[in-house]
């Protein structure tokens, strides 16, 4: 053992400098940790409402958006697309929509809020698969009816307001997600006229 005096001004010194490199590196973990908690941009976008110009959609145009990971349809309906879905409401197992799986202003025979533009989730309720849209040769799958959405899946059926055949796998109706109209061109998806 050396009986050399402590230099208490240097043992100062390094404790101070350890306890500023520590608090730094502390720091330099915590932040990224911190952020962490809060949800990503690409998390974010993915729940923001979706905002769509319906008059650039077509007469008996269906186009594909995506809001919270799932496609979602924007059809333009035309009068006879309309007329089509009194014919045959005897077919199918919910025609007045009154399953809860809608909002409010989409419990009617067309379910929507402006009969000639139709808004759904292209997700099947039977187990998820997303259906094909047949504007002119859906009556291969329903007879007398000539325009609708067919699940090659497990072969479930919807007509053009999204509601499902009888004798069919998929149980309800299709999704309705919360919408509503800005102006007379544009949708806002993902959000109710209350909530904007």
């Amino acid at each position: 053992m050396s009986n050399a005096p402590v230099n208490t001004g240097r043992r100062m010194f390094l404790t101070a400098t350890t306890a500023v490199v520590g608090a730094a590196g502390a720091g330099a973990v915590a932040v990224p940790f911190i952020k962490s908690w809060n949800p990503s941009a690409k998390a974010k976008a993915a729940g923001a409402p979706v905002k769509v110009d319906v008059s650039k959609i077509e007469p008996g145009q269906l186009i594909r958006i995506e809001w919270q990971g799932k496609p979602v349809w924007v059809v333009s309906r035309t009068e006879s697309i309309m007329a089509d879905l009194k014919a045959h409401e005897g077919k199918l197992r919910d025609p007045n929509s009154e399953e809860p799986q809608q909002p409010e202003y989409a419990a009617n025979p067309a379910r929507s809020i402006r009969p000639d533009i139709f808004v759904a989730v292209g997700l099947c309720t039977h187990l998820g698969c997303s259906p094909t849209y047949l504007p002119d040769s859906f009556a291969e799958q329903v007879e007398g009816v000539k325009s609708g959405f067919f699940c090659p899946c497990h072969g479930s059926k919807f007509d053009m307001a999204g509601r499902v055949f009888q004798n069919v796998p998929a149980p309800l109706n299709l999704m309705i997600p919360e919408y509503h109209f800005t102006d007379e061109n544009t949708l806002l998806v993902g959000v109710s006229e209350g909530e904007a």
